[in-house]
């Protein structure tokens, strides 16, 4: 009952995470939080506390960045190693009323000093590894004041100076004003800056509460996604509210996965579908580190059939399935379906869901030419509700391209069919003259060649279509096999294998087909 109070509070006041670890305490004081790694900012606080344990230490975390001069209103840079307590200084930072911006630590200082300019000297809040990486920027030209977590660096406020502050009340941001900024993958360019509102990011919540309502036990939630990325705060603010314990990861590593796993047990885990598919390695592990997962759960980036078949034929749970929830960070969860252990294997990847339950988003498909959209001629995506974002920070026209009225434009292409599932088919940016979709090829022949760890179709030098492999363990491709593989797809030019490593990936792991088609059309033009 507590807890459904506090979702009702949230969806009507907003969510505003600087307060949501005192509100889940409050239901339950001694709900555990977990973490595969050591706090930056707290080196002393360990691995395991309670709800309550972590709501203290936000408080404190507050205190401190009051004390070293952060006042409500200002824009706070996040910018430091890969660490939960990057989450815990974004919410002690919306706990005083400031506006935390989540920068991915994979951003260069380029970019980095690009998107300072753009926030007007904002605060920046990093560690001392990651400050020496900005050594060749202006800081003092770019920010009003630098904040490391501890340490020492010459012109930098140590936050460790500042422990024992006196607390501060928290100051509760307008509900349609800007309360997380985070950014966007920044694959054609320099990262776009999305503003999220209270009123946003707490009815983004709607659909995956009825998902996580369908658990009848407090099963652990493990957590692996960037700490930084706009998912994180649903992902926490989900579990946290349902009193589920929490598991948060930092480490992705196969042999830690497999261990972490075998002694939490988790029966529900979100991660990236990139990393779940590197997962897929693991499904065969004699630990069995998927064995008590009832729930798997991605979003945002496509996935494919075969890593959901094996993840789910890996799990020894009855009923067990995998929930993926298509959407992009300017929108949320636009739409969502479920996958069952024995059919996964033969759904349509490219069939990412239908609409969710009244109070969700609302879906629609435009014509790009005027004829009506169709599986031949797919049209544009769009997505309308008061979840979308409320603007790109110092962007607005760019954001208005791509706002129509109450629609916003997804940058993908699709259809829907006539049981209404939507068919998305390639982000338009990526989509290749003779191919559908880009997508649909490279579920197909992941799922007929085993040995493939990636596979990704990109243009050519004259546009043609080159599917880009990675192997396990990088051996070299059987291209018997391969060519087998692909008979059904005769448009396809000869393959080109690298090594995984090599991949160019965003913070999210997606891998940049832009970055990789430019590559490789520059290594054929030096081989002309």
């Amino acid at each position: 009952m507590k807890r459904s109070i506090a979702y009702r509070s949230v969806q009507k006041r907003g969510l505003h995470i600087g307060l949501l670890p005192e509100m889940a305490a409050a239901v339950n004081a001694s709900t555990p939080i977990d973490l595969d790694h050591d706090l930056d900012v707290l080196p002393g606080a360990g691995r395991r506390m309670t709800v309550t344990d972590f709501a203290d230490h936000i408080r404190d975390l507050a205190a401190r960045l009051w004390a070293a001069g952060v006042r409500p209103d200002e824009h706070v840079v996040l910018y430091k190693t890969a660490n939960a307590d990057a989450w815990m200084l974004g919410a002690a930072t919306s706990r005083i009323g400031a506006i935390p911006v989540m920068l991915s630590p994979s951003l260069d200082a380029i970019t980095v000093g690009a998107l300072l300019k753009r926030l007007g000297r904002p605060s920046l809040l990093t560690d001392g590894r990651t400050l020496d990486a900005l050594a060749e920027l202006p800081l003092a030209d770019l920010v009003e004041r630098t904040l490391i977590v501890r340490g020492d660096r010459p012109g930098a406020l140590s936050l460790a100076d500042y422990a024992g502050s006196p607390d501060v009340a928290p100051r509760v941001r307008p509900i349609d004003a800007a309360a997380v900024i985070t950014h966007t993958s920044g694959t054609t360019g320099i990262p776009k800056l999305v503003v999220h509102t209270p009123r946003t990011q707490a009815v983004r919540l709607r659909p995956q509460w009825r998902l996580l309502s369908l658990m009848r036990r407090k099963e652990t939630v493990a957590i692996h996604i960037p700490f930084v990325h706009s998912r994180m705060v649903a992902a926490m603010s989900l579990a946290l509210l349902q009193e589920m314990p929490v598991l948060l990861m930092r480490e992705g590593s196969l042999d830690h996965v497999a261990e972490t796993f075998r002694e939490h047990r988790p029966g529900f885990v979100e991660a990236l579908p990139n990393s779940l598919m590197e997962w897929e390695a693991l499904t065969d592990d004699p630990r069995r580190p998927f064995s008590s997962v009832r729930y798997f759960s991605s979003t945002f980036d496509a996935i494919h059939p075969r890593t959901m078949s094996r993840l789910l034929r890996s799990s020894a749970r009855r009923g067990a399935l995998y929930f993926q929830i298509y959407g992009q960070s300017e929108v949320g969860p636009a739409v969502g379906r479920a996958y069952f252990r024995h059919s996964a294997h033969r759904t349509n990847g490219r069939c990412v869901g239908w609409a969710m339950p009244r109070g969700c988003a609302k879906i629609r498909l435009v014509s790009r030419d005027g004829r009506p959209v169709s599986e031949e001629n797919p049209g544009y995506i769009e997505v309308a509700w008061s979840g979308l974002a409320k603007t790109y920070f110092a962007e607005q026209d760019r954001y208005d391209e791509n706002r129509f009225g109450d629609w916003w434009r997804t940058g993908d292409v699709g259809y829907r069919t006539r049981l209404g599932c939507l068919h998305m088919l390639d982000r338009e940016v990526d989509m290749i003259g003779g191919v559908q979709s880009s997508l649909e090829v490279e579920d197909q022949v992941l799922g007929r060649l085993e040995e493939l760890s990636e596979l990704v179709v990109v243009h050519g030098l004259k546009s043609e279509p080159i599917p880009v492999v990675c192997t396990t363990d990088d051996a070299p491709l059987d291209r018997d096999r391969w060519r087998a593989a692909v008979a059904g797809f005769p448009q396809l030019a000869d393959p080109i294998q690298i090594p995984r490593a090599e991949l160019p990936r965003t913070g999210t792991l997606k891998v940049q087909r832009l970055a990789l088609s430019r590559r490789l059309k520059e290594e054929m033009k030096d081989r002309a």
